[in-house]
């Protein structure tokens, strides 16, 4: 009987993480079609692109070879030219320091900041229009 249980509760976290994952997927699909929209947007009519950089944790800052749009007050979270989502925090690195650092692109989320201080998420939509409307 526990090895029939143990087996049922196995297909069961099983299917939760896949389900889990399936919808991390949808989400970074409908956030990827919105930073595609901004992007051409914005090309067409700023705001103009800047020079990102990449924050350590103790917050010294690094140079990096992206240029995009901030989308937190913080400076920590960004789109690049191409589209690509980054959370520009990294660790402290003597490498970072003489070459720069080099985020890592990861999946788009449609609430940027989700799990923060209160204040501190918002719509990915809502960040992307003001952004579009501020100049």
């Amino acid at each position: 009987m526990t090895d029939d249980w143990h087996e049922q509760r196995a297909r069961a976290v099983a299917h939760h993480g896949a389900e889990l994952e399936r919808r991390r997927e949808a989400e970074a699909e409908q956030a990827r079609a919105l930073i595609a929209d901004f992007v051409t947007a914005a090309r067409e009519s700023g705001p103009p692109l800047e020079p990102l950089r990449a924050r350590s944790y103790s917050g010294r800052s690094y140079r990096t070879g992206l240029r995009g749009w901030y989308l937190n007050p913080a400076r920590t979270i960004a789109i690049d030219e191409a589209g690509d989502y980054y959370s520009l925090l990294v660790p402290s690195s003597a490498k970072a320091l003489l070459l720069g650092a080099e985020p890592v692109p990861q999946p788009p989320r449609l609430i940027v900041g989700e799990g923060a201080r209160d204040g501190e998420s918002m719509p990915l939509a809502t960040i992307l229009q003001r952004l579009l409307t501020q100049r």
